[in-house]
């Protein structure tokens, strides 16, 4: 993956520029694999602000842009509004506006969270809204012809010869062999983790980085939900108070073991 670095306020375009009027201030919070990110305050209020390079990542915006603005036109669900979005072509190179969700990550409140109560309860909205993803209806733009498991894995391959992944021939020939059953599909987020869950008090202000979204398996978004994390789902107890939230536990181990330590490991 390429170097990230912080975005100079002088960078930003000015049809970008256009839409916050004047910018009080930018900070830069962990960065993501894909995209520079700046979190900007300003006249017309607070967004993170994205810059990707390059066909790849360029093209992970724009399909996350497209997603965020079907996701607001069709549905209820807590996302963030997509305030602009720029191409520049000859310069292989992207950027987004996207409003802001207040609060922090799932991960940082469960690290900071020191009352056994309310850390349960965190984990419990995080299986509730995750479900609440999972019984909202597909729009139609997202839902494609050839079946999710064969688009994935096509990915997969691509991911394989063509960029530094964890996984290896060996396990991308064992999971082309070894599918799991057929379960069906639902509007899933494809990037489901504690990192893209916003939580402020104890509730779920909000979901991001939407790139992934699709018509597909809600098993995946689940075996990215429970992966261990350091101080979140080390233990039984975590999982079970996340099942408790999404109402049913719809996955077995080989299944999780699957998605997890197979599947997501060329993205």
């Amino acid at each position: 993956m390429r170097e990230l670095k912080p975005i100079l306020i002088d960078e930003i375009p000015i049809s970008i520029k256009d839409c916050l009027n004047n910018i009080f201030s930018i900070s830069f919070p962990r960065q993501g694999y894909t995209s520079d990110v700046g979190l900007i305050k300003s006249e017309q209020g607070s967004f993170a602000l994205k810059r990707t390079k390059g066909k790849l990542f360029c093209s992970m915006l724009k399909t996350e842009v497209s997603i965020l603005n079907c996701l607001i036109k069709e549905t209820e669900l807590p996302v963030p509004k997509v305030k602009g979005f720029l191409e520049k072509d000859d310069e292989m190179e992207s950027w987004a506006l996207i409003e802001f969700v207040e609060g922090d990550t799932l991960r940082t409140a469960l690290f900071n969270e020191t009352c056994k109560v309310k850390r349960q309860e965190i984990i419990f909205n995080f299986g509730k809204i995750l479900s609440q993803i999972h019984s909202t209806p597909c729009p139609n733009e997202l839902i494609k012809e050839q079946p999710w498991i064969d688009q994935i894995l096509y990915k997969a391959e691509n991911n394989l010869k063509n960029y530094k992944v964890d996984g290896t021939k060996e396990l991308l020939k064992k999971i082309k062999t070894n599918k799991p059953k057929v379960y069906k599909h639902t509007l899933i987020h494809g990037d489901f983790t504690i990192d893209n869950v916003m939580v402020s008090n104890g509730v779920i202000t909000g979901v991001i980085d939407w790139s992934s979204g699709a018509y597909g398996d809600p098993r995946s978004d689940i075996s990215l939900a429970i992966r261990p994390k350091p101080n979140a789902f080390e233990n039984e107890i975590d999982k079970q108070i996340f099942f408790e939230g999404y109402g049913d536990k719809i996955i077995d181990n080989n299944e999780y073991e699957y998605f997890a330590n197979g599947l997501y490991e060329f993205f």
